[in-house]
C-alpha cells in the first residue's frame, strides 16, 4: 500500500502525536464543516462538524469534489448527527464507539449518588444549617436505561456491582450482553419502574422526543431522568411541565437541544434541574481513547481487513 495521508481536523498538537503513533503523514485540517480536503488523502479523521440542533450545519452543501476521493472516514464521535447526510454517500464510515463509555458511565453513577445523597445541598456554609437530613440508600433503588449500547452495557455493570436493579429497553429482541439485565416492553413501563432513567439511546426520527407528555404521565413519582445521549430524545416543554406539577422529581441533562442553550432559557434556573455543558465524555483520557480506536482501525484498513464500527445510519451510530 502507498503512503497513507490523513487529513484530521484535531488540534495540530494531537495530530503529531497521531503522526508519531500511526506512521502515517498527517495533514492539519481546520475543524468544522468541509471547505475541501487536501488532493493525497485518503483518510479523513472528523471532527463534529456542528453542535447538537445546529440545522444549517448539517445541511451545509457538499463540498467540490467530496467525498469519492477517500478511502475511510473515522468519526471522533459516536452519533452521527452532527453531520450532514452526504459524508456517509461516499467511502466507508466508522464511528468511535465505547472511547467514551466508561467516563459516561461514572458521570451517571455521579449524577445518582449526588441525587441520592443530595450533594452539594448538605454541605454546611453556617452554624445555622446544622440539622440533620433524610438522605437515600442508592442500594436497591431501579435504574432504567433507554438504549443498551456500549454505554448501556458499561452502565449496568457498575449498576449491578452497587447493588442496583437494572431494566432495560433495547430496539432489538436479542438477549441482554449483560446478565441480570431485566427486559421491559416500552420506554412508558420503564419510566413507570424506574428511579432513575437514563437515556443512551441515538438520536432518530423514532428517538425524537421519546421522553413525551405521555411517557412522563407514566413516571413513577420522584423519578429521576438522566439524559446523556441527544437533546432531541427529550420534549422539553412536557419535561419542565413534569416538573413543575411534581411528577417526576429531578433532571440531570448533559445534552439539550440546542447546543449551548438560549440565555433565559428555563433549564439554567429550575430548581430541580442539573444542566452540565455536554461535559460527561470528557477526561483526560479521551484524546487518547480516540487516537486508539483510530490505530485499531488503521491496522485493519492497512491489512485489508473490515473496519470495526462501521456506521448504520439506520441505527444511528
Amino acid at each position: 500500500m502507498s503512503e497513507i495521508v490523513v487529513a484530521s481536523q484535531f488540534d495540530p498538537a494531537v495530530n503529531l502525536q497521531l503522526a508519531q503513533q500511526a506512521s502515517v503523514r498527517v495533514v492539519d485540517l481546520p475543524p468544522g464543516p468541509l471547505a475541501g480536503l487536501p488532493g493525497d488523502a485518503s483518510v479523513l479523521f472528523a471532527l463534529p462538524f456542528s453542535k447538537s440542533g445546529n440545522a444549517a450545519a448539517q445541511a451545509a452543501p457538499i463540498p467540490q469534489g467530496w467525498p469519492f476521493k477517500l478511502d475511510w472516514v473515522q468519526l471522533a464521535s459516536v452519533g452521527i448527527d452532527y453531520y450532514p447526510p452526504w459524508l456517509f454517500q461516499g467511502p466507508v464510515v466508522t464511528s468511535a464507539r465505547g472511547t467514551a463509555s466508561d467516563a459516561i458511565a461514572e458521570y451517571v453513577l455521579a449524577a445518582i449518588f449526588s441525587a441520592a445523597k443530595r450533594i452539594p445541598d448538605i454541605w454546611l456554609e453556617d452554624a445555622s444549617q446544622w440539622k440533620r437530613q433524610s438522605l437515600t440508600l442508592v442500594q436497591g433503588s431501579v435504574l432504567g436505561l433507554y438504549g443498551f449500547g456500549s454505554i448501556g452495557r458499561a452502565l449496568a455493570q457498575r449498576a449491578q456491582a452497587l447493588g442496583l436493579r437494572v431494566l432495560a429497553v433495547r430496539r432489538s429482541d436479542a438477549p441482554f450482553e449483560i446478565e441480570g439485565v431485566e427486559g421491559v416492553a416500552s420506554l412508558a413501563e420503564l419510566a413507570a419502574r424506574s428511579d432513575h432513567l437514563v437515556l443512551a439511546a441515538p438520536a432518530t426520527a423514532a428517538t425524537r422526543h421519546a421522553i413525551s407528555h405521555a411517557v412522563l404521565a407514566q413516571a413513577k413519582p420522584g423519578l429521576h431522568l438522566i439524559n446523556i445521549a441527544r437533546g432531541s430524545l427529550v420534549d422539553d416543554q412536557a419535561l419542565l411541565a413534569a416538573l413543575d406539577a411534581g411528577r417526576i422529581g429531578l433532571a440531570t441533562l448533559d445534552v439539550t437541544e440546542p447546543e449551548p442553550l438560549p440565555a433565559g432559557h428555563r433549564f439554567y434556573s429550575h430548581p430541580q434541574i442539573r444542566l452540565s455543558p455536554h461535559i460527561s465524555p470528557s477526561t483526560d483520557h479521551i484524546v487518547q481513547a480516540l487516537l486508539d480506536k483510530f490505530l485499531g482501525n488503521l491496522q485493519r484498513f492497512r491489512s485489508g481487513q473490515p473496519l470495526t464500527d462501521v456506521v448504520d445510519l439506520a441505527r444511528g451510530y
